[in-house]
């Protein structure tokens, strides 16, 4: 049975092209930053696949409207052969602790709360949402969290949720990521069993006992053996190579520093602090939230990281390049807003799996 989706809060489209490559289609791409939209477009240029409704920079408030939604989307209620979900990633610095905390009263936050209503109000067969951990974990956020899941709940959906890691799915970059996904009883019934989480390739606790390496004392281009007992997959420097980054069309876009010698101080996998972090080459990534001061340096360069780069340790394709005619501050804002690759695909791999199985037995 083919799967229309539709997406909203899109950025330049990492969770989308988890879910085009798990085997949805993607019919519809709303980002109300033109910028963000402009650059999923070029990103995909080689792709051949124009979604069916197109792209739209409208605000998603607008799809409330009756008048817009039947408009734009005439066959959306003659759905008798095809199954259609909503995924979506409402903006979420308000309900970040390293973002700027306001919860619903802020500008991004109510942006949940519109995703929830156009969920309510539109009846997809499924949906899912992806947010910041913060919202299901920090005491403020999660009750409008429990409310929000209410109203869900009593407009018919059956829900899932879980906070994944990143890591997990085989991404060089501990980040974390609250997955809310619903089913829709009218479709698949009552006492629905789904669990998230099934298609993790390693256990957060696994890859934790790992011997990984600390510091090392920063060498320009200096040799470093890999140690023993870690996950190469899962190290910045595996996915550099693997993405050549030094070759990517945006393997050369990065921001100067202007006072070399006081970051060169700076060892190899020295991240615990707020700012100007350097990446250790036999280890995975923090969190890529480029923003706030987070700023990555090369492990054994005297320069911070590319877009390539971050790119990489998003776990993007190699062929992913965002085009050269924009700001480069608006480049690593694109990237490190998007939700990894590999973290997508593999959340959209066991749903599209659930689905198969569902109408096949």
């Amino acid at each position: 049975m083919p799967i229309e989706v539709y997406s909203f809060f899109s950025g330049v489209g990492f969770l989308d092209l988890g879910f085009e490559d798990a085997g949805f289609n993607i019919v519809f791409v709303n980002e109300c930053n033109e910028r963000f939209l402009d650059a999923y477009q070029y990103a995909r240029r080689n792709r051949n696949h124009i979604p069916r409704y197109g792209y739209s920079c409208d605000d998603a408030r607008s799809y409330l409207s009756d008048e817009k939604w039947n408009e734009a989307f005439p066959e959306y209620n003659n759905r008798e052969n095809n199954l259609i979900g909503f995924i979506g990633g409402p903006p979420c610095p308000d309900f970040s602790v390293a973002g700027q905390n306001k919860g619903i009263t802020g500008s991004n936050g109510q942006l949940t709360s519109v995703y929830a209503n156009l969920i309510i109000k539109r009846q997809p067969d499924f949906f899912v949402l992806e947010n910041v951990k913060g919202l299901y974990q920090t005491k403020k956020h999660r009750q409008f969290y429990d409310k929000l899941k209410r109203k869900l709940y009593r407009a018919g959906f059956s829900l899932f949720d879980s906070v994944e890691n990143a890591l997990e799915y085989g991404v060089p970059q501990y980040r974390d990521r609250l997955i809310l996904i619903g089913l829709n009883r009218a479709t698949f019934g009552r006492g629905i069993k789904y669990s998230i989480g099934s298609n993790r390739i390693y256990m957060l606790n696994e890859i934790m006992a790992k011997k990984w390496p600390t510091t090392t004392a920063f060498v320009e281009n200096g040799n470093l053996e890999m140690p023993d007992g870690i996950i190469r997959k899962l190290t910045v420097q595996h996915w550099f190579e693997q993405n050549h980054v030094t070759e990517h069309p945006n393997g050369n876009d990065t921001f100067k520093i202007k006072n070399i010698s006081k970051f060169n101080a700076i060892p190899e996998g020295a991240t615990a602090g707020k700012s100007f972090k350097r990446l250790h080459r036999w280890r995975y990534s923090p969190t890529a939230a480029y923003g706030n001061n987070e700023v990555h340096l090369h492990p054994y360069l005297p320069r911070r990281i590319s877009v390539a780069e971050a790119l990489a340790i998003q776990s993007l394709p190699a062929w992913f390049e965002l085009p050269g005619n924009i700001p480069l501050s608006s480049k690593f804002k694109m990237v490190g807003n998007g939700v990894p690759y590999l973290l997508s695909l593999g959340i959209a791999t066991e749903l599209f799996e659930w689905i198969d199985q569902f109408y096949t037995e």
